[in-house]
């Protein structure tokens, strides 16, 4: 049975950091790709960081890119999302996916729909 299990979310002050877990069972990391979007209420889903699962090649969202570093961990089938230098915009619900690839062509990070699990999100909320 497949899942993904998101943790690490939370309140914190702009200028902050956290670091947001997504555990998986079911298969492992050299299997899938694993992203992370989020979602803000009234937002359309973003796509903000997804590592490969061939050679673990990492790409970004212009929008989190130098503040947001996603890697993994194969031994705990863990991957993880360290957001610094957070942003009152960067609120939103966190959920990791796991699919195929990240992209195709010039698209780094593919649509929400591309990926075939979901995990069940975990809420940032960036506010002071």
């Amino acid at each position: 049975q497949v899942q993904l299990v998101e943790s690490g979310g939370g309140l914190v002050q702009p200028g902050g950091s956290l670091r947001l877990s997504c555990a998986v069972s079911g298969f492992t990391l050299d299997d899938y790709a694993i992203g992370w979007f989020r979602q803000a209420p009234g937002e359309e889903r973003e796509g903000v960081s997804c590592i490969n699962a061939s050679d673990g090649g990492t790409f970004y969202a212009d929008s989190v890119k130098g503040r947001f570093t996603i890697s993994r961990d194969n031994a705990k089938n863990t991957v993880y999302l360290l957001m610094n230098s957070l942003k009152p915009e960067d609120t939103a619900v966190y959920s990791c996916v796991a699919g195929f690839r990240c992209g195709s062509g010039t698209i780094v990070i593919l649509p929400s729909y591309s990926y075939d699990y979901w995990g069940q999100g975990t809420q940032v909320t960036v506010s002071s």
